[in-house]
């Protein structure tokens, strides 16, 4: 982390990670990572119903992690900051290394 930031920059920062903390959106980044996607597509994709699906794209919308495209009467999302699947690499591959350690030590 940089030094001297300021409360401001810290608290966007928060905000940031929080939005990432629902695994639900997490899934839709996930399926998002593979190019454009519906409403409709992204229900099928994660199994959620379409309310909360439309709720999770509209707070990823808002803070400007997806973006939306209107085509007729169809909306498609896709990915409006990339740099969120560096962070996720990043959290996923330091998590395998824990989780291979935790088994390793309890012998499984």
């Amino acid at each position: 982390m940089q030094e001297n930031m300021s409360e401001e920059m810290l608290e966007l920062i928060a905000q940031r990670f929080r939005i990432l903390s629902d695994p639900m959106r997490l899934r839709i980044l996930h399926h998002l990572q593979s190019g454009e996607k519906s409403v409709g597509q992204l229900v099928q994709a994660t199994g959620a119903s379409q309310p909360n699906v439309s709720k999770h794209l509209s707070t990823l919308k808002t803070h400007g992690l997806v973006r939306r495209r209107q085509d007729g009467n169809m909306a498609y999302f896709s990915i409006g900051s990339p740099f969120v699947f560096d962070l996720c690499s990043s959290v996923c591959s330091n998590m395998k290394v824990e989780w291979e350690q935790r088994q390793s030590l309890l012998g499984t």
